[in-house]
């Protein structure tokens, strides 16, 4: 699928290899005209807004059919899991590895990624029925609500919107064009100093305490950080401070108590 005027400009090596071709526009109506048992090439590198939708309405109306987007370098920078695709060739790709691209996506299929399995299983972070639950933090996707410790954080759409999509990827760190794209989409004009204004807005609105959630990488971008395990934390302090306790009576000891600090007892 392109809307480029000549075809042939968009994977140059595909013409050399001994496939089947056949060229659609990229539109919901070419959608119908896919026959089965096909490897469906995007061409997304210009218009990478369209080539997302398309990829999301393939996935809505159930189509099992494999999706490569054709990319340039730079459309690496905001293509992810969630775009439910099976692999990304740069448009300048050579028939050698077109081809091994081909095969190995006819033997493994699309197998889209859920936001749900996209979680690390270490992350701390769930997902159940729409709620993605992190701690005491809960984000519904379906009732476009978010709370902490049971209290409705007031949010508003876009800094829902964030919320949701940093607490999607756990750990990973976006930096602000990315998040500008992903969150306000390709055709806001606006400056990457709006995501840092939201974020400023989220970390208030989370609390003191909870403000670090959202962490900082200096000059990159943003992260989700979730939060550490309360029992576990709990644990290790109580363990600490036991030990502290312990440290300060061998200290004070009186003479003659049993408790030495002789080589022999140090050995022991």
């Amino acid at each position: 699928m392109t809307f480029a005027s000549d075809p042939a400009t968009v994977l140059p090596s595909l013409a050399l290899l001994s496939h089947r071709v056949r060229v659609l526009p990229m539109d919901a109506a070419s959608l119908v005209k896919m026959p089965e048992n096909t490897i469906l090439f995007l061409d997304a590198r210009d218009d990478l807004a369209t080539a997302k939708t398309l990829c999301r309405m393939i996935h809505a109306t159930g189509l099992s059919t494999p999706i490569v987007l054709i990319l340039t370098e730079g459309g690496f920078t905001v293509v992810n899991s969630q775009w439910g695709i099976a692999d990304v060739v740069v448009a300048t790709a050579s028939p050698a590895e077109v081809e091994g691209r081909l095969r190995l996506v006819s033997e493994r299929g699309n197998a889209p990624a859920t936001a749900s399995s996209s979680l690390p299983a270490d992350s701390g972070t769930a997902v159940e029925d729409g709620q993605i639950r992190s701690g005491d933090l809960i984000v519904d996707t379906n009732g476009y609500t978010a709370s902490l410790h049971g209290q409705p954080i007031d949010l508003a759409y876009k800094e829902f919107e964030l919320l949701k999509y940093l607490v999607q990827h756990p750990g990973r760190v976006f930096t602000r064009a990315q998040l500008l794209q992903e969150v306000w989409g390709y055709d806001y004009y606006g400056g990457t100093r709006t995501v840092d204004v939201h974020i400023r807005r989220l970390r208030a609105k989370l609390g003191g305490e909870y403000e670090h959630l959202i962490g900082t990488v200096r000059n990159v971008g943003y992260r989700f950080d979730p939060p550490e395990n309360d029992h576990g934390e709990t644990a290790a302090k109580q363990a600490a401070q036991s030990a502290a306790h312990n440290a300060s009576a061998s200290v004070s000891a009186p003479a003659g108590s049993g408790i030495g600090t002789s080589a022999d007892s140090l050995n022991a």
